[in-house]
């Protein structure tokens, strides 16, 4: 596994790459990639530090796990490639965006636009075997985004962490509520979005309200 991570990280992340952990969780990880079919592609397991440096950062949203389906992941979390159809969970982020910013629903499910705004899409483990949902968890990927977490919230100032569902809600304890804005959510896949944990939760009104109060420029959903 190449470490491709922009320079940008590097100088906060460079410890924790160090760790034994993480020489286990590489060794993990090229097994993995070297006698299965793994996603997302291995060039674009650290897309989200790649196309959201350091310095940019507005916003991070946290995800689970990788799509696991063919040609879906692109190393962003909710994201997937252009011309793939969206995952049901994305669907209904891009409805719950149309009834709150009226932004028309978008015919490409990519996130990259996201991403280079200052978006972190953060998926709390960064690879999966293929058709088997949570199959690289536990590995040490978790150790490390959680300490990427931390270090956002230690170096920087008046980021919006968004937190959907009981995984991600369970990550506040790594941020500091008295610098950041954490809004929450239920997660917008199906089994919570129809119970009526998603929409109307005004998370994207509500993360440009906060960025424009620090005078900072809102995310173009």
């Amino acid at each position: 596994m190449n470490i491709n991570i922009h320079d940008s990280w590097k100088s906060y992340l460079e410890d924790e790459l160090k760790k034994p952990y993480f020489s286990d969780l590489v060794e993990f990880v090229n097994s993995e990639y070297e006698n299965h079919t793994c996603f997302p592609p291995e060039s674009q397991i650290f897309n989200a530090f790649n196309h959201c440096h350091f310095e940019a950062i507005k916003v991070v949203i946290i995800g689970q796990d990788p799509y696991h389906g063919d040609g879906q992941a692109n190393g962003l979390c909710f994201s997937v490639n252009d011309g793939i159809s969206h995952p049901p969970s994305l669907k209904n982020i891009f409805k719950e965006i149309e009834s709150d910013l009226g932004i028309p629903y978008p015919k490409s499910g990519n996130l990259m636009r996201w991403a280079n705004q200052g978006v972190l899409l953060l998926n709390a483990t960064l690879t999966v075997k293929a058709h088997e949902a949570g199959s690289h968890q536990n590995k040490g990927w978790e150790t490390f985004t959680d300490s990427v977490i931390k270090t956002i919230s230690d170096r920087k100032e008046n980021i919006v962490f968004l937190l959907w569902g009981g995984y991600a809600k369970k990550k506040v304890k790594l941020i500091d509520v008295n610098k950041h804005q954490v809004l929450t959510s239920g997660h917008p896949s199906p089994l919570s979005a129809n119970r009526g944990y998603w929409f109307g939760n005004k998370n994207f009104f509500d993360t440009s309200k906060w960025l424009k109060s620090k005078e900072l420029q809102p995310i173009v959903w």
